[in-house]
């Protein structure tokens, strides 16, 4: 174990904390062009102290094709393994504003939690990766060649890393993937996640007359686009849960006996409390399957919102022209999301009713993530994970999606490693982000471990 980097992390501890408060004072919102220069800023201060504070001088920006990305590289030994470590650095936005009890974008430690917006999503862990860095580096016992991929539209597409890893597979070719924009399970319990889930994201459009008809003068012979999506809508899934949509189901990749045993104990552990948490009194769906099997490892058909003819105040009685959908498929390990996009349109072309023309749009899409549990870099990654618990790791398939991820697995063809820092109730995404900061430094030391063991 390289103790001398702990030393040397465990010596900079406020110097770590410093760092991550000025990396979320800047307002990096991605999803909001009038914040598009602030990530600029933020990439542009990442690049500095990559070269400064890392110990890493080649390091630069790389002009995306709509917002930058950061890429920086340590080669110390071309026979050595390689580790790609990648993070974002962009921010949901902050609204409601009048929900924050703390500043959004002045770090604010309440206890033990650091309060702001991007402190865990993800530019805590991401500073925790560079500072593990940092203490191999500064205390000569970097033994694995590093590249550094940050990018600065996570939250908004990623349509600049997309096309970046696609052209630069053979610069950015790597043994393995870092990645540290996932959870934990609970408190003190270390998750890695080898599964992820991909998605077909779509709009659908239902169109009827020419224009909004009067209900009195074409009440029962117009088509209603918003009746019609009702109904296609209905035949996509049962009531059951079961999508109809043919030729989804036999793409899937079998789970074993092992997968689906550790899904039903997972199902039992944490289903009640997640029943309580989101305030439900059971969970609907495939009933022959446990929660969590439903939850991550099958598809879902799920409508998003409907909008379409009159919902404002008061009367107005009119048959509308056009309606739409916004429906997502989240997709298990096997499932292609083209494919599905294709199966998707099909069926609603099948499925509209007569005098109704629908249109399905692919808004956007990633592909689904497997690392079996007998991989070997898991081993190693779980050793020096539990080592910072003192417990063995929890292994979780994640319901949601990383499109990145898969990206890394097609064209680089590494395995990424997930460890997740982050807390069910960091409120992700909402009002009063936070990270519970001893899960910063653990981080940090936990990277630190695997850095070496892989080096070793």
């Amino acid at each position: 174990m390289s103790q001398a980097a702990l030393s040397y992390a465990e010596s900079k501890r406020d110097a770590h904390l410093e760092d991550l408060k000025a990396l979320i004072r800047i307002p990096s919102i991605s999803g909001m062009s009038d914040y598009h220069p602030e990530v600029r800023r933020t990439a542009e201060w990442l690049v500095t102290h990559i070269r400064t504070t890392i110990g890493i001088d080649n390091a630069k920006v790389v002009e995306g094709v709509a917002l930058p990305l950061v890429y920086a590289e340590r080669i110390i030994d071309r026979s050595k393994p390689t580790v790609l470590v990648y993070g974002h650095f962009d921010v949901q936005p902050i609204d409601p504003v009048e929900l924050w009890k703390t500043p959004p974008f002045e770090p604010t430690l309440v206890g033990e939690s650091l309060y702001a917006r991007g402190a865990v999503d993800d530019k805590g862990p991401t500073l925790a990766a560079l500072k593990a860095v940092e203490s191999l580096l500064a205390t000569n016992n970097l033994a694995v060649n590093v590249k550094i991929l940050l990018e600065g539209e996570e939250e908004s597409g990623s349509e600049s890393i997309s096309a970046y890893v696609a052209e630069k597979a053979a610069e950015l070719a790597c043994d393995y993937v870092l990645i540290l924009d996932t959870g934990m399970i609970d408190k003190d319990i270390p998750t890695i996640t080898h599964s992820l889930r991909g998605m077909t994201y779509t709009e659908i459009t239902a169109k009827g007359a020419k224009g909004d008809l009067h209900s009195g003068g074409y009440g029962g012979i117009a088509p209603n686009p918003i009746q019609a999506l009702a109904w296609v809508l209905s035949d996509l899934k049962g009531r059951d849960g079961h999508i109809n949509l043919p030729g989804l189901y036999e793409m899937l990749r079998p789970l074993s006996d092992e997968d689906r045993a550790i899904l039903q104990r997972q199902s039992d552990e944490r289903g009640p409390a997640m029943m309580a948490a989101a305030g439900l009194t059971s969970f609907p769906g495939e009933k022959q399957y446990s929660p969590m099997e439903r939850m991550t490892s099958r598809p879902t058909l799920e409508v998003h919102g409907i909008v379409g003819g009159f919902i404002g105040e008061g009367s107005k009685t009119v048959i509308p022209a056009e309606a739409k959908a916004k429906v997502s498929l989240r997709l298990a390990p096997g499932q292609d999301s083209m494919k599905v996009y294709e199966l998707l349109k099909a069926r609603v072309k099948a499925l509209a009713p007569e005098g109704v023309e629908m249109d399905v749009v692919l808004l956007n899409g990633g592909e689904p993530l497997l690392l079996p549990l007998d991989a070997p870099v898991l081993t190693i990654a779980a050793e020096a994970y539990g080592a910072e618990f003192s417990q063995p790791v929890e292994y979780v398939r994640g319901g949601g999606s990383i499109p990145v991820a898969a990206l890394f697995d097609k064209h680089l063809k590494a395995p990424c490693v997930m460890l997740g820092f982050g807390l069910p109730d960091d409120n992700v995404h909402a009002p009063n982000e936070k990270f519970h900061l001893p899960y910063y430094y653990a981080a940090i030391r936990s990277c630190i471990r695997f850095l070496h063991r892989l080096g070793a």
